[in-house]
C-alpha cells in the first residue's frame, strides 16, 4: 500500500519547510504528491517548488534544490533528486518496500486501513418493495451499495448493512388486492401457491395485471386505499396476507442477492416503525420544533405539511398561485391520518443517527455460517443482539429518483436542530438502468420494430408494467453464456465445476459493469460487452488473476517450488531486476502500480464513485497482461534460469496478484481456479 508511504513523505517535508523557510501551521503549503511520467525519472514527485516560488521570491528549481539538498534520511527513501523544472522526485527503496509488502504480517504502518473518525456507518442499500422479483436496476443498487461497504471496511470504518422492507406500502397493497380480489384467494390458498412456484415471479405478473384493473377503471382505486389502511392497521385478513407475502418475497430477494454476494446486517421493516410508534416520536419533535403544521384550507386541507425550502422547490413546475404555495409544502400525514413514506423515512433516518429516543426490538430472521441475519420486529423480541443504529454518519443507497426525498431528510434534521445529523447524512445516487437493444432482443424485450422505443439508444423497462427483466433471469441467461465459454476452453471440466466458474465469472461480469460508469450515468446493459473476455470488464481483471496463479501452480508442479519456498530467502538475493540495474523498471513499475490500491480507495470514498474503483483494477490487469507478454528474457519466471531474477520477477508478480484479488474482492468479485 502506498499511503503510509505519502503520509511519512508529506510529514518530513512539512518538518524541512518548517526549518529552511520558517513556514508551518497556515503558512505551510499543501504538500501534493505525483507520479513522474517514468520510473527513471521517480516514484513520487512533488510540485512543492512552484508553490513556494513566489513566496520565497526564488525560482522552484533553486528551491527543489535547497529541499533535496536538506532532505537528510527517511526510512524507505532510497534518493531525492532536484529536477531541472523544479519538481522534487523521490526514489523508493524498492527492495524494502516490496518485501513489507509481501510479509505474512504487515508491519504495523501498512496494517488494515486507520478507523475513519468516531463510530460507524450506516449503508442502506437494496430496499426493494417486497412485493415481487427484483430486476436489473435493483442489482445496480446492491452492487453499488456492497461495494461501498467493503470499501469503508477496507479502511477500517466499522459498518452496519442495513435493507429496508417496505411491507405496508402501496406496492405490497396491490399485490394484496391482485391475489384477494382478482384471484380470489384465502392466506390458505397464497400458502399453497408460494410453495409450488416461484412466487416472486408469480407476483410479478399479478402486479402488471393489477396495475392494468386499475387503469380499467380509477374508481377500483378505492380498493388499494382500504387495503392499504387494512395493512397499517394490522389485525384483520389483508395484513395477515401483506405480512406473508413480503416475508415470502423478502426471501426471495435474498436468495438473488446472495448470488450477487451481497449480504446485511439488518433487515428494516417498515411496519415495526408504525407499530412501535417511531413516526408518533418524531411527529411529536416536528411539531414542537415548528417543522410541520396543519393545513386547515385549499387542496391540502386536513394535512400535516412541511414547507419546502427554495433550494428544494427550484425544480417544481406549477399552473396557478395557489398550485405554487401548495406545492412548496410536502404532504407528511394525509388527512385521513396515514402517514406518507416521507414522514416515516424521517423518523427511520433519525434511529440511524440515533436522535429518536426509541428502538426497536429485534429477531433472528435467517441463520447463516458466519452468524444470523437480523431483522427488526415489534413485539417478542430476544435480549441479546447485536447493538443497531446510532451511526456517525449514515449513507442511503437510492437512486437519484429520491434526491428530493433525501433533501427533505436533511431539511428536517436541521429543522429540530441537528445539522450535524444532516452534514453526517449522505445521499449515495445513482441513475437508472435499460438494456441495449441487442441485450433486449435476446432477452425477448425487443420493442416492436416501428416503434418510438425501437429508435431510443436503449430499451427502457417498467416492473410496474411487467416489462423488464428480472435479475434471476439475467443472472441465469449470464450463467448459460459464461458456461459454454468455460466448457470449450476447459473441456475436462465436470459439468458442476463448470456450473460453479460460470457463476463466478457471469456475476463478475454483472458487478463489474454496473459499477465501471459513472454513477450519474444511465447504462445501457449489454450481456456481450458484460462477459467479454477482452476488453473492459470483470472476467478480464479474473482472467489477469488466474493466469498469474496459472503461473505458480506450474512451478509447484514442475519444481516442487511453492509461493513460500520462492519467497524465502528473498532478502538476501540481489535484487537487480527490480532496482532496474538488469536495463528496466517494467517490474518496478508494475508493483508500484499495484500499490496504489488503498490510494484509489481513499479517492472512491471521497468521492462515491466506484468507476474509479473499476478503471484502477482493469488498468491493472492491463499492465500485468502487459509484462506478460513482454520478451520472455524480460519477464518469464517459468524460463528465467537465474535464480535471483525469477525470484523477484515471482515476487512483483504475487504482489500483483494479491492486490488485484483485493480489487475484486473490493467489488465482490471471486476469482475462479480457471478460465
Amino acid at each position: 500500500m502506498i499511503l503510509p508511504v505519502q503520509e511519512t513523505l508529506r510529514a518530513h517535508v512539512a518538518r524541512l519547510l518548517a526549518t529552511l523557510y520558517s513556514l508551518d501551521g497556515d503558512a505551510a503549503p499543501a504538500i501534493v504528491l505525483e507520479y513522474p511520467p517514468t520510473r527513471e525519472l521517480g516514484d513520487l514527485g512533488s510540485p512543492v517548488a512552484f508553490e513556494l516560488a513566489r513566496r520565497l521570491r526564488k525560482s522552484p528549481r533553486a528551491i527543489a534544490q535547497e529541499i533535496a539538498a536538506a532532505f537528510g534520511s527517511l526510512e524507505g527513501v532510497r534518493e531525492v533528486a532536484a529536477a531541472p523544472n523544479g519538481y522534487i522526485n523521490f526514489f523508493l527503496e524498492r527492495r524494502a518496500f516490496l518485501l513489507d509488502r509481501l510479509a505474512p504480517e504487515p508491519p504495523p504502518h501498512l496494517a488494515a486501513g486507520e478507523r475513519r473518525g468516531p463510530g460507524k456507518a450506516i449503508v442502506e442499500h437494496t430496499a426493494i418493495n417486497p412485493n415481487k422479483a427484483a430486476h436489473i436496476g435493483h442489482l445496480r443498487n446492491s452492487a453499488l451499495g456492497d461495494t461501498l461497504v467493503r470499501v469503508l471496511r477496507f479502511r477500517g470504518v466499522p459498518v452496519e448493512v442495513q435493507n429496508y422492507i417496505d411491507d405496508t406500502g402501496v406496492q405490497v397493497a396491490d399485490v394484496v388486492v391482485g391475489v384477494r380480489v382478482l384471484e380470489q384467494k384465502s392466506l390458505d390458498e397464497i400458502r399453497e401457491i408460494a410453495g409450488r412456484t416461484q412466487f416472486d415471479c408469480y407476483c410479478w405478473d399479478l402486479y402488471a395485471r393489477v396495475t392494468d384493473w386499475y387503469g380499467e377503471d380509477k374508481e377500483r382505486l378505492a380498493v388499494r386505499a382500504k387495503t392499504l389502511h387494512d395493512i397499517e392497521h394490522g389485525g384483520n385478513d389483508n395484513a395477515a396476507i401483506a405480512a406473508f407475502i413480503a416475508d415470502r418475497i423478502v426471501r426471495c430477494h435474498l436468495r438473488t442477492m446472495a448470488r450477487m454476494n451481497v449480504d446485511y446486517d439488518l433487515l428494516t421493516w417498515e411496519g415495526d416503525i408504525l407499530r412501535l410508534k417511531f413516526w408518533a416520536q418524531a411527529f411529536d419533535v416536528l411539531k414542537a420544533k415548528g417543522a410541520v403544521y396543519l393545513r386547515t384550507e385549499g387542496r391540502l386541507a386536513g394535512c400535516w405539511v412541511m414547507p419546502i425550502q427554495e433550494d428544494l422547490d427550484a425544480h417544481q413546475d406549477t399552473e396557478s398561485a395557489e398550485e405554487d404555495a401548495e406545492e412548496r409544502e410536502k404532504v407528511i400525514v394525509r388527512s385521513n391520518g396515514v402517514v406518507t413514506y416521507v414522514g416515516k423515512d424521517i423518523a427511520y433516518q433519525f434511529w440511524k443517527l440515533g436522535l429518536l429516543g426509541r428502538d426497536f426490538q429485534y429477531r433472528v430472521f435467517a441463520e447463516r455460517p458466519h452468524g444470523p441475519l437480523w431483522a427488526t420486529c415489534s413485539s417478542n423480541g430476544v435480549e441479546d443482539h447485536p447493538l443497531f443504529g446510532g451511526a456517525a454518519y449514515v449513507y442511503n443507497v437510492i437512486d437519484v429518483r429520491q434526491s428530493y426525498l433525501q433533501k427533505l431528510l436533511k431539511q428536517a434534521l436541521m429543522a429540530v436542530g441537528h445539522p450535524e445529523g444532516a452534514e453526517r447524512s449522505h445521499h449515495f445516487s445513482y441513475e437508472m438502468v435499460a438494456l441495449s437493444h441487442g441485450t433486449a432482443r435476446e432477452l425477448g424485450y425487443a420493442p416492436p420494430p416501428d416503434s418510438e422505443e425501437s429508435k431510443r439508444p436503449f430499451v427502457e423497462v417498467s416492473g410496474r408494467k411487467g416489462l423488464g427483466v428480472k435479475a434471476d433471469d439475467l443472472l441465469d441467461t449470464m450463467i448459460r453464456k459464461a458456461g459454454g465459454e468455460v466448457a470449450k476452453r476447459n473441456a475436462e471440466l465436470g459439468d458442476d465445476e463448470t456450473q460453479r466458474i460460470a457463476s463466478q465469472i457471469a456475476i463478475a461480469a454483472t458487478r463489474y459493469f454496473l459499477i465501471k460508469f459513472s454513477r450519474g450515468k444511465v447504462i445501457a446493459f449489454d450481456l456481450d460487452e458484460a462477459l467479454s473476455f477482452e476488453g473492459e470488464s470483470g472476467p478480464y481483471v479474473q482472467y489477469a488473476v488466474v493466469r498469474a496463479n496459472r503461473i505458480f501452480r506450474n512451478l509447484k508442479q514442475r519444481d516442487g517450488l511453492d509461493e513460500a519456498g520462492l519467497l524465502g530467502a528473498l532478502a538476501d538475493v540481489p535484487a537487480g531486476e527490480l532496482t532496474g540495474e538488469h536495463g528496466g523498471h517494467e517490474l518496478w513499475g508494475l508493483v508500484l502500480e499495484a500499490s496504489r490500491l488503498d490510494e484509489i480507495v481513499e479517492q472512491v470514498i471521497r468521492s462515491l464513485e466506484f468507476s474509479v474503483l473499476a478503471k484502477y483494477a482493469f488498468t491493472l490487469a492491463q499492465a500485468f497482461n502487459g509484462y506478460y507478454n513482454l520478451p520472455p528474457a524480460r519477464s518469464s519466471i517459468l524460463n528465467e534460469e537465474r535464480d535471483a531474477v525469477r525470484r523477484w520477477r515471482a515476487a512483483g508478480v504475487l504482489y500483483v496478484r494479491n492486490q488485484l484479488t483485493r480489487a475484486l474482492n473490493l467489488m465482490g468479485i471471486d476469482v475462479p481456479p480457471v478460465m
